[in-house]
């Protein structure tokens, strides 16, 4: 029976059984159909917001494209869902950008940051001389060239009540660039990165802080910025992958070896309380009269997990500054309550930063998949698996999962022997992000596809799923093996 298991996370997010529905489905067997979704059922929840896409392989501007193809999905816990995502190509400067971003507090600053942060990188990196047409044609009214060849899903959406408030920050950001004396051919990937991540954070808080055209455009700046959102983003071009973190998202590069072993390369660091550098780091902006209370239960000030993050003023602004904009911003008066919340021994703010850490990886024949995602994937397996799973699926050839013998029974070693016999069929995805996901939520304690476990994962009721999982978010970008052959 479905209600007889327990739906917790492998990585121990909670534990629980199903409660109400229990007592029904032990007693009335035709509910249970109703509750077991069926194959076609968890196939079509699982495939909703996958996308996949085929990058031509010379863009005519700068020969062979480093991106063969990517593959995306998200899953939600939550309703609604608030994790991100972002794909582009950028069309004023080399290279693709991809992002994940993981919200939290709602999905207001998920949403404004995955649709703006992009094009303050795009931006950051473009010489004087393309800033300076971008301002004549804005000056002249004529249009804007564009900036950035986005791969949206049916399912993604903007902001579009915002878009000219948007549109006119992103030019002062530019009209600064081109005052500055130094800006010349635009900046590298690596400071663009940087740059664009505290900009666009000064400017979720500004634009939070002034009047607006009308009061939906000032509920959603007041949203943005009291929610936060993590982000992982990557540039990949001619160069090499350059990956900005902020939070506990992660990048991690699929390396196959000469000899056909796969490795994970971790190109970011998780930023949380189990990072004993970061930790510090947040520590060493303190006095030291605060030491024992800025980590609470592996939480910042006891609340937040990720010790970096987009938006979140509660954790970057005054206590007086936090209650003007919140008494003169006209919001509803739910969004007062839940923005109003004070985090104990709020003493010295800021206390979070958007600061994003960054990683450079020069592309190598051997490296063959870079996977971006939310850490509701990794709550439910480690990079290691990640790069398994994903390199299963590419590869068509089964890798098992090591098994220490003295584990397991006579008994229990044919049973595995013979699940393992079973799985040896083609993957039932062709997109690799759709088959993590399906492995996150289905796999058991065997290593092994579980169906009644991810049936009874998915058919979880939204007010129930956020207690057994988080949001899931996934993108895998594959790389275009003739790239690093000619490039090294």
């Amino acid at each position: 029976s479905v209600t007889s298991r327990s739906f917790s996370s492998r990585r121990g997010r909670s534990d629980g059984s199903s409660g109400q529905e229990g007592e029904n489905t032990l007693h009335a067997p035709r509910h249970e159909i109703d509750f077991q979704l069926s194959r076609l059922q968890i196939n079509t929840v699982l495939r909703a917001n996958e996308q996949s896409v085929r990058i031509p392989e010379f863009d005519g501007r700068s020969g062979l494209s480093p991106v063969l193809r990517f593959e995306s999905n998200q899953l939600s816990a939550n309703t609604p869902l608030e994790d991100r995502r972002s794909s582009a190509s950028c069309l004023r400067t080399r290279g693709m950008l991809f992002g994940v971003f993981d919200g939290h507090g709602g999905h207001a600053c998920a949403q404004a940051v995955s649709e703006r942060l992009p094009y303050y990188i795009a931006v950051s990196m473009m010489s004087e001389s393309v800033l300076e047409d971008l301002e004549a044609a804005m000056e002249t009214l004529r249009p804007v060239p564009p900036i950035l060849q986005w791969y949206k899903h049916r399912n993604d959406y903007n902001y579009r009540e915002s878009t000219a408030l948007y549109v006119d920050h992103l030019r002062v950001y530019w009209q600064e660039l081109l005052a500055s004396e130094e800006h010349g051919d635009g900046m590298r990937p690596a400071d663009a990165l940087v740059y664009a991540f505290q900009r666009l954070d000064t400017d979720l808080s500004l634009e939070a802080q002034v009047p607006l055209a009308n009061d939906l455009m000032r509920n959603t700046a007041i949203q943005a910025a009291f929610a936060g959102c993590t982000a992982c983003v990557a540039h990949v071009g001619t160069e090499g992958v350059h990956v900005a973190n902020a939070g506990d998202c992660r990048a991690v590069l699929g390396v196959q070896e000469h000899d056909g072993s796969w490795s994970a390369l971790p190109l970011t660091q998780d930023h949380n309380a189990a990072n004993v550098a970061e930790v510090e780091r947040v520590r060493q902006q303190h006095p030291a009269s605060e030491r024992h209370s800025l980590i609470v239960d592996d939480r910042l000030l006891g609340v937040l997990m990720p010790l970096r993050a987009f938006g979140d003023v509660r954790f970057k602004w005054s206590r007086e500054l936090q209650q003007s904009v919140l008494e003169n911003g006209d919001s509803d008066s739910e969004a007062l309550n839940l923005y109003q919340y004070a985090p104990p021994n709020y003493l010295t703010p800021p206390y979070l930063e958007a600061t994003p850490e960054v990683t450079y990886h020069r592309l190598r024949p051997q490296d063959r998949f870079l996977i971006l995602a939310s850490d509701g994937l990794w709550d439910e397996m480690t990079s290691d698996e990640a790069v398994r799973l994903v390199a299963e699926h590419l590869t068509g050839i089964h890798l098992q999962a090591p098994v220490s013998a003295s584990q397991l029974n006579l008994g229990q070693m044919h049973q595995l022997l013979l699940q393992r016999r079973a799985r040896a069929t083609p993957a039932l995805d062709l997109n690799g992000a759709t088959h993590l996901i399906r492995h996150a939520l289905g796999t058991n304690e065997y290593a092994e596809m579980d169906q009644e476990r991810l049936a009874a994962m998915l058919a979880l009721p939204s007010d129930l799923a956020r207690m057994y999982r988080d949001d899931i978010t996934v993108t895998v970008i594959y790389f275009n093996p003739n790239f690093s052959k000619t490039a090294n």
